[in-house]
């Protein structure tokens, strides 16, 4: 990928995105930024800002032609779910399109057999989506690449390390299943950024999907440690048997903060949520770093 080659980003604002923008501002690649919310670049910015539509907005369309400005865009990259992609498919059909690359996750594996079916929704939603961008990028003789992360943390802003942080802020401990032993792999929202560019430009990604995991395998009950450890307390790691664990899930679900909580998210600290990444390092040199949590990626 060249430079001066401009770079579409959907879901600008997201961890991830913000990421992207960082990234991509460091090598002077000029940016379309687009958000549901308005932004405003500051005077010589390299990002240029676009507004997209609301879902929800009365006389929703999509942008035509008419946005379509200095070229157009041929390189796009949506860090928001992948599942909103299919929404701006006519956006991205009003520029000379090269390469599309979304984000998807490995949810659309360890979701597919949950208890819970509002997790085996989401695996479904994510499975249909990949296909759905592969069957209309294939149309349009368009290359495709979907990158699928692990556990994605960083920033004080992801949904994960954020909220196991904010629960031990809240109660002074954290909720175990039994002995919390099956293995994560969490990658930096910065290494899955880093992966979005590389494969992007990588001639060998196109038209194929990659799980990209972190560079450290450890036990759960050793990432909720490694969360104490950050936040400067001892850890408080309480063990309970799942009929509980399910009995304070209900409870807490009655907190808007924790109602996408269930008892699912407890039975899969026991399992092994491992991937392999060598074909990321093989086809765009993808080298994620080791697991070190700091203060800077938990909320303030």
């Amino acid at each position: 990928m060249r430079p001066e080659t401009r770079v579409g980003v959907l879901g600008a604002t997201s961890l991830v995105g913000q990421c992207l923008l960082s990234e991509l501002a460091k090598v002077g690649t000029p940016v379309v930024a687009y958000s549901r919310d308005e932004q405003v670049s500051p005077p010589g910015d390299a990002i240029e800002w676009r507004c997209l539509p609301r879902s929800d907005s009365p006389g929703r369309r999509q942008p035509a032609v008419a946005e379509v400005s200095d070229g157009g865009i041929a390189l796009w990259i949506c860090a928001a779910p992948i599942w909103v992609l299919p929404e701006h498919f006519a956006l991205l059909e009003a520029h000379p399109l090269q390469r599309v690359l979304a984000l998807s996750s490995t949810s659309r594996f360890t979701k597919d057999d949950s208890s819970d079916p509002e997790e085996n929704a989401v695996a479904r939603r994510l499975a249909d989506a990949e296909e759905a961008l592969a069957e209309w990028a294939g149309r349009r003789g368009v290359e495709w690449v979907v990158l699928r992360p692990t556990l994605i943390y960083g920033l004080g802003r992801d949904k994960n390390l954020c909220e196991m942080a904010r629960v031990i802020g809240r109660f002074g401990f954290f909720p175990l299943l039994g002995e919390a032993q099956g293995r994560r792999q969490p990658i930096h929202a910065q290494d899955v950024a880093a992966a979005c560019l590389a494969a992007l430009g990588a001639p060998a990604a196109a038209n194929r999907a990659y799980n990209i995991s972190g560079g450290s395998t450890l036990a759960y009950r050793e990432m909720a440690a490694q969360v104490f450890a950050a936040l400067g307390r001892p850890p408080r790691l309480l063990q309970v048997p799942l009929s509980v664990f399910g009995l304070a899930v209900a409870l807490l679900r009655c907190l808007p903060r924790y109602r996408h909580w269930s008892a699912a998210m407890a039975e899969r600290m026991n399992r092994d949520l491992v991937f392999d990444h060598g074909e990321a390092v093989r086809d765009f040199a993808f080298a994620p770093r080791p697991f070190a949590l700091t203060s800077a990626d938990l909320p303030k």
